[in-house]
């Protein structure tokens, strides 16, 4: 085992004092020792129960003869930080959670892991770790939040956002709005639509890393407490087998994660993370896989931000396995090993459909027939950006460019009106590096849909959205403003065309001569870990991984 490094032999004796400092045995240190990285935060509701769960982890490792040892790690809200200077920590917590994680195994020898994850970058951060340990391990998501309930209908966290703008614009009164804030989140879990947590735990289940079923059952739902048991029994299953994430975390199985974010119109934020998680993995994997995916596989799941369900509802519906079901059936899906030991296609054989759903549509009917996200490129982003096309119908916009050098100016003008029907919002200095941090837009896309302008304002940022956000926003322009991107010398006024179909980003403008003329701007920080992060942070393109080299 390799905790032995730590518990053998006479050298060993100090650290066996300390070990029974914390109540264990000498019987404890004859098994194997099973971290349970934790991300737990009183802060939101999404990693709130967390502490709960983890203990009914703790009990599963028992009872196959392991011994759990739990430990924290940090966790931003993204809901509480958007549109504020805090949000910039939000992708630079993914690093330090995969970072801390990764030191605290490594540095204690432990034999296996379960991460328990809840808010947004929780998720790949736990799993990014994994993939550079690779001691046999497996991921818990702590599930979804209950759909709150408003004026006779399901409501979520993106409600609220696009409340604010229609609140501003006089189509709410702030009564109202406090009757929707008080409603939308009714107790733990994470955001409910397929935002990017759940897009997340979907992904991460059709990756391998998760088991099959475990992630969509609800946080406050009893079965719960069962699933993380048997996760921690899973763990020692994981052990005794000798399997290892980078047996699970393959191309086969990126491409199976991939297509259920397509196939459920999930978060371009996923794009970030599986391209993070594949790099941790020692897996190839570039934007433009990515692409060939989404444009071949169709749009089934009908949730919002997009569509009218949640993801509980999907779960009632029949879940992942009748997702992935349909998707073997259309020859989408490539059988992977997973986390359970069995093969996906096993996992998948079990699937049951409840009678009259309405949640995940038959192949003969998609939403769309070509995926609920699409990678473009052109002369704004040669190296590539990401737009989410489920929730609207547009495909196409040629509009005047109003440009802003921060998301906080951008909501200014939105929040002044000054935005017109057609015009295309240039939201810059945001991206990996320029932030630093990549600020999620929910706060100016969720005003700009509350006003009313969702189905005529398109936007381009090189800052990235939150799994909430929908209508022609367009994420992760690479290069980015900072890195003297083509974005970067875009002016009011100039032209700029979104042709999905073409799979372009363009802007009439003659940049060369622009470029000439551009400096890079300050840096935003300059110590601490803002400054250490805008340093080492690659290209959106690449996943916003930090990197020394």
């Amino acid at each position: 085992m390799d905790s032995d490094r730590i518990k053998k032999g006479i050298s060993r004796a100090p650290a066996r004092a300390m070990l029974k400092g914390t109540g264990l045995t000498d019987a404890d240190l004859e098994r194997p020792l099973v971290a349970i990285a934790n991300t737990w935060t009183e802060v939101m509701p999404c990693n709130y129960h967390l502490r709960d769960l983890a203990e009914k982890v703790k009990e599963g490792v028992r009872a196959a003869g392991g011994v759990p040892i739990e430990f924290d790690t940090i966790a931003i809200s993204d809901g509480i930080s958007m549109k504020t200077e805090g949000m910039k920590a939000s992708l630079v917590s993914r690093e330090v959670i995969a970072d801390s994680i990764e030191l605290f195994v490594f540095g204690h020898s432990f034999d296996a892991v379960v991460a328990i994850c809840g808010c947004d970058k929780t998720i790949p951060g736990t799993v990014m770790a994994l993939a550079r340990l690779n001691v046999p391990s497996l991921s818990l998501y702590g599930g979804s939040i209950m759909p709150g309930h408003f004026q006779g209908h399901d409501v979520t966290i993106q409600d609220v956002f696009e409340a604010v703008g229609a609140c501003q614009a006089g189509r709410m009164t702030e009564a109202e709005l406090r009757d929707l804030e008080a409603k939308a989140c009714p107790g733990a879990g994470a955001c409910g639509g397929q935002f990017t947590a759940n897009t997340m735990a979907t992904a991460l289940t059709f990756l391998g890393i998760s088991p099959m079923g475990a992630n969509e059952v609800p946080a406050v739902d009893p079965r719960k407490s069962q699933v993380a048991f048997d996760c921690g029994k899973m763990a020692m299953s994981l052990l005794k087998s000798d399997t290892r994430p980078r047996q699970v975390i393959t191309a086969a199985s990126l491409r199976n994660a991939i297509t259920a974010v397509a196939a459920t119109g999930g978060s371009t934020n996923a794009v970030l993370h599986l391209l993070a998680i594949a790099r941790d993995a020692g897996v190839p994997l570039t934007i433009d896989e990515f692409g060939k995916i989404f444009a071949s596989t169709p749009l089934l799941a009908d949730l919002k931000p997009g569509g009218r369900f949640t993801a509980v509802d999907m779960a009632m519906a029949g879940g992942m396995r009748l997702l992935g079901k349909r998707l073997q059936e259309a020859g989408l899906l490539t059988d992977a090993l997973t986390v359970s030991g069995k093969m996906l296609f096993e996992e998948l054989s079990s699937a049951k459909e409840t009678a009259g759903q309405q949640v995940i549509r038959p192949l003969s009917n998609p939403i769309k027939k070509d995926g609920g996200l699409a990678i473009l490129r052109g002369s704004l982003a040669p190296d590539g950006c990401v737009i989410k096309l489920a929730g609207h119908e547009r495909v196409y916009q040629r509009g005047p460019a109003r440009v802003f050098d921060s998301e906080d100016a951008a909501f200014d003008a939105v929040q002044k009106r000054t935005i017109q029907a057609g015009d295309i919002v240039v939201i810059r200095y945001e991206g990996p590096r320029g932030g630093p941090g990549m600020r999620e837009m929910l706060g100016v896309t969720g005003a700009i849909v509350g006003q009313g302008l969702g189905d005529s304002v398109g936007l381009v940022t090189d800052g990235r959205f939150s799994g909430a956000t929908h209508g022609l926003m367009i994420g992760h322009v690479a290069p980015e403003a900072a890195n003297g991107g083509p974005i970067a010398f875009v002016r009011d006024g100039d032209m700029i065309t979104i042709d999905v179909a073409k799979k372009r980003l363009d802007v009439e403008a003659n940049l060369d001569e622009r470029r000439a003329q551009w400096k890079p701007p300050a840096a935003r920080y300059t110590t601490g870990v803002m400054a250490k992060y805008a340093k080492l942070v690659r290209s959106a393109s690449e996943g916003a991984v930090t990197s020394a080299s």
